[in-house]
């Protein structure tokens, strides 16, 4: 069994039986000898940058043909007994038309189990489809795509394919995860560098909490497995910012790109808007703090473009008049495509007769495989993270950074590094010693910064009741326990992907909430303190609910257990408001909820500004 039918289609072709007639058997040989089909791409995109990283390759049959569906004509393949024939021409055909559109990054490939363990020194394997000399493409932008179907009972075998075709470049992807019974253990043992989660699970996700978890689990795994996730079948906005919430890198369906036979080398403009949105950024901010308020906005420079099409000869010209030029970007149509360094190309034409062989050609040979291109929105964190999963190479040798698609310079890792020293700094500068929350300067810049992308939002202050006199009793080591505990319940019962935790200092925390579902998060962490805190005290002061002090009088006093108090105001995007209004309104807000007894919750529901005219007067 072979995927290599696109998002809309059935990915197992038993159902779909065709017709055993002469008439198809020959209108199946006329295919295979002429190669009457046509290659389809469907790109694979990073779901942070809006990228493209690499596309699928798709089949299908001549269009005026009863096997024109990629169901139909493997069906007629296998009742004839030339699958694995089909599969070879298929592949060779993706590879050669692969080249011919000019096309860089992966190119992932559809392959059966039993087609790679053929063995490749008796002409049956399909090696020779895939070296270097080959339509002259690198051996390591191809990534076969395994199903686990035939693969259950010959895994040694297939660990030893896998192996030799890793040793020639390769890399590997499975396909469908979560489709079948065995997928975990195809995983395990193969130990792909890509898996590619069933449409299934990515369908309606952001309605499913079932589905949510369930890639949250297998996020966990392909961390500790060291693979990259794909998530199949993005079909909505809503199961996009789904699945990038759940951090996942890579994702295709037809909201990002139908498959096509000439696929576009950047995502429309309109789509790329999916990706600069309010609420990507957002996410974004939120999962980092307000450290990722930085964006690759912030290291780009401006270099000097040429058309693919321009000759070496020129480009040579240009960076021997301009000494200190290190790299000058390429564009097809208006759009960038790749980066060509000053010393590669310098180090190449300075090879015998490269220069007489290869001037005069068009300078797109000369582009460095697999650009990485980054919108200018994405976050500095983001980046960084791009380039730990990424090609190392890019630090040394550069990026493109594009606003809509088109370009607006390009970055280097050296300017990346400095910029992520630069708020490292800041962070531990303005971080909280005791429990590493980020402090006020970044709350303030956090919330101003939602303001300024006029994002809804609530804010949440929370406090300790009757801190300072068990802090008296107990010593200050028992109250710096009592706000770390605080710290974590907060971190707890908050989302990382979409809400902000800060330290004001002391017992005052507050909590930037984005989730809709802030409420129920609150009353979690009300109905939690009391468990989190119950071992920092004795046992007979757990039991009467409190203890018993002396005031600088002499007098007794009973002062109730710590217990928290929240105090929410809701900002909207509707009503104009500044940060100090906001953060004012939260803090009454606040002292009304301390007014009632135990762990407690106020919510504001005057407008900010309206709530501070009332109390003042």
């Amino acid at each position: 069994m072979m995927t290599i039918f696109g998002d809309d289609e059935v990915h197992a072709y038993d159902n779909n039986p065709v017709d055993s007639q002469p008439a198809t058997l020959a209108i199946f040989r006329r295919i295979m000898r002429d190669s009457d089909l046509t290659p389809l791409y469907q790109p694979i995109v990073d779901l942070k940058s809006g990228a493209i990283m690499g596309y699928e390759g798709l089949i299908r049959g001549p269009a005026d043909s009863p096997l024109h569906p990629p169901v139909k004509l493997f069906n007629a393949a296998r009742l004839y007994g030339r699958v694995i024939e089909l599969e070879r021409l298929c592949r060779k055909l993706h590879i050669d038309q692969f080249a011919a559109l000019g096309l860089s990054g992966k190119l992932f490939l559809n392959m059966s189990p039993h087609a790679l363990m053929m063995p490749m020194g008796n002409g049956n394997g399909d090696a020779t489809l895939l070296l270097p000399t080959i339509a002259g493409m690198p051996t390591e932008n191809i990534v076969i795509e395994l199903t686990e179907s035939e693969a259950t009972s010959s895994y040694p075998a297939l660990r030893q394919a896998v192996s030799d075709y890793r040793g020639m470049g390769l890399q590997i992807a499975i396909d469908d995860l979560g489709e079948g019974f065995s997928s975990l253990r195809l995983w395990s043992e193969l130990r792909p560098e890509y898996v590619k989660i069933d449409k299934y699970f990515v369908q309606g996700i952001d309605t499913d909490a079932v589905k949510r978890q369930f890639l949250r689990s297998i996020c966990e795994i392909a961390r500790q497995a060291k693979s990259l996730v794909i998530a199949e079948g993005i079909e909505t906005e809503a199961e996009l910012e789904a699945v990038r919430s759940l951090g996942i890198q890579y994702g295709q369906g037809f909201l990002l790109a139908r498959p096509t036979a000439k696929p576009e080398a950047v995502l429309p403009p309109a789509t790329l808007r999916l990706f600069a949105s309010n609420g990507a950024s957002a996410h974004s901010r939120a999962r980092e703090g307000w450290k990722s308020m930085a964006t690759a906005r912030k290291v780009v420079r401006p270099v000097p473009v040429v058309a693919d099409t321009l000759a070496t000869n020129d480009v040579y010209d240009i960076f021997t008049q301009q000494p200190e030029l290190q790299v000058l970007a390429v564009l097809r149509d208006g759009v960038p495509v790749g980066l060509i360094h000053r010393l590669r190309l310098l180090d190449r034409l300075a090879r015998p007769y490269h220069r007489e062989l290869y001037g005069n050609k068009p300078c797109a040979q000369f582009i460095e495989n697999a650009p990485l291109i980054v919108d200018h929105q994405t976050s500095l964190q983001d980046l960084s993270h791009l380039f730990t999963e990424a090609n190392p190479h890019h630090l040394s040798e550069g990026f493109i950074i594009t606003e809509q698609g088109r370009l607006m310079g390009v970055g280097t890792g050296f300017d990346l590094i400095r910029e992520i020293t630069q708020m490292q700094i800041h962070a531990a500068r303005y971080a909280n010693p005791l429990s590493q929350l980020p402090g006020n300067v970044p709350i303030n810049e956090h919330i101003e910064s939602l303001l300024e992308n006029e994002e809804s939002f609530s804010v949440c202050y929370a406090d300790l009741d009757n801190f300072k006199p068990f802090n008296d009793l107990y010593s200050y080591r028992k109250g710096d326990e009592a706000i770390q505990i605080t710290a974590e319940l907060l971190r707890e019962h908050t989302d990382p992907s979409m809400d902000f935790v800060g330290h004001i200092g002391g017992d005052d925390f507050i909590i930037v909430f984005r989730s809709r579902n802030w409420r129920d998060r609150c009353r979690r962490i009300l109905d939690g303190f009391e468990a989190a805190t119950a071992h920092l005290y004795k046992p007979e002061h757990v039991a009467d609910k409190g203890y018993i002090t002396e005031n600088r009088q002499g007098c007794a006093i009973f002062h109730p257990l710590i217990s928290i108090s929240l105090g929410v105001v809701e900002a909207s995007v509707a009503l104009p408001h500044s940060s100090h209004q906001i953060a004012e309104c939260a803090a009454q807000a606040k002292s009304e909820a301390k007014k009632l007894a135990g762990n407690s919750l106020f919510v504001e529901r005057r407008v900010p500004g309206k709530c501070l005219e009332t109390t003042r007067k």
